[in-house]
C-alpha cells in the first residue's frame, strides 16, 4: 500500500503558503492537525451535533461555499492537498459569514486516520486528477484503499459522490467498483447534463449530483465535455454502528 496511507507517513514541505495558511487557523488545519478530532470532530472541534460530510479535494472552494451557505445545519470539512490554491480558497471561506465548516491541507489518503469508524454521512469527490499516462495510474486517488477508508468512516447507508470529466478515469472507477463489496452503485450516468435535459431522469427525481456545478465542471460543460458521475451507497449494515 502507499505509504502515505501509513501512520508514520510525515508531512514534507518548503511551500511558503504552508506558513501563510496560519493566517486562518480559527478554521484551517494543516498536515496531520486534523487527525487529532478523528472520531469527535462534532463534538471537539464544531462543538454541536449536526451530519457531518467532507469533500475530498475541494479545488477553487465553489461546491464547498455553496454547500455550507444552503446547508448551515450541516458540519462540513473541505479538504486539498495544494498549496497556494488552499490559501486562495482560505481567504474565501474567511469571508463567509456563518462558519459552519473546517479546511484541512491534507491527503485524502489519510481520511481512514483523519475521521472514525462511522462518523461521516456523506463524501464528495469531485474531479480528482485523472493521471491519464498509463504510467501515471497508480498516482490515481480512486483506488480500493481510498473505497475501503471511506467505507470506514462514513455511516451506514452513507454515499459517496463522484464526479470526473475523463473518460479513461470513469472507466477506470467503474471497473474497480465491480470488484469491490463495500459500496453499491444506486446512480451512474456518463453524460449527467445531456441525460437531464433530454429528460432521463427528471428535476423531480434527479440526483443531488445535478443540482450544482462547481467552477471545474462548468469549464468542461464549456468546452463540450461529457460529465460522469456516480452515487455510492455503502453496504454498512445499521448493526455495526459503534457506541
Amino acid at each position: 500500500m502507499d505509504h502515505t496511507y501509513r501512520p508514520d507517513f510525515v508531512y514534507k514541505h518548503d511551500n511558503p503558503y504552508h506558513d501563510r495558511l496560519g493566517e486562518f487557523q480559527e478554521f484551517v488545519l494543516r498536515d496531520t492537525e486534523g487527525e487529532a478530532f478523528s472520531g469527535h470532530w462534532n463534538e471537539k472541534y464544531f462543538k454541536r451535533q449536526a451530519p457531518l460530510y467532507l469533500e475530498i479535494g475541494t479545488g477553487y472552494g465553489d461546491f464547498m461555499m455553496e454547500f455550507c451557505e444552503k446547508n448551515s445545519h450541516a458540519n462540513f470539512v473541505g479538504l486539498d492537498y495544494r498549496f497556494k490554491r488552499s490559501y486562495q480558497v482560505a481567504k474565501k471561506l474567511s469571508k463567509m459569514e456563518f462558519k459552519n465548516f473546517c479546511y484541512l491541507r491534507a491527503r485524502g489518503e489519510r481520511i481512514a486516520l483523519t475521521f472514525g469508524e462511522n462518523e461521516l454521512d456523506g463524501i464528495f469527490f469531485f474531479f480528482s486528477d485523472p493521471w491519464p499516462k498509463k504510467k501515471h495510474h497508480k498516482k490515481r486517488l480512486f483506488q480500493l484503499p481510498l473505497l475501503q477508508n471511506a467505507y470506514q468512516v462514513l455511516k451506514p447507508g452513507g454515499k459517496l459522490f463522484v464526479k470526473t470529466d475523463h473518460d479513461g478515469y470513469a472507466e477506470w472507477m467503474e471497473n474497480l467498483l465491480q470488484n469491490q463489496g463495500q459500496f453499491t452503485v444506486e446512480f451512474k450516468t456518463k453524460n449527467l447534463w445531456e441525460e437531464l435535459a433530454s429528460g432521463v431522469f427528471t428535476t423531480d427525481s434527479a440526483p443531488f449530483l445535478s443540482t450544482f456545478q462547481t467552477k471545474f465542471e462548468r469549464i468542461f460543460i464549456s468546452q463540450g465535455t461529457k460529465i460522469k458521475a456516480f452515487v455510492l451507497t455503502s453496504t454498512k449494515a445499521s448493526s455495526s454502528l459503534t457506541n
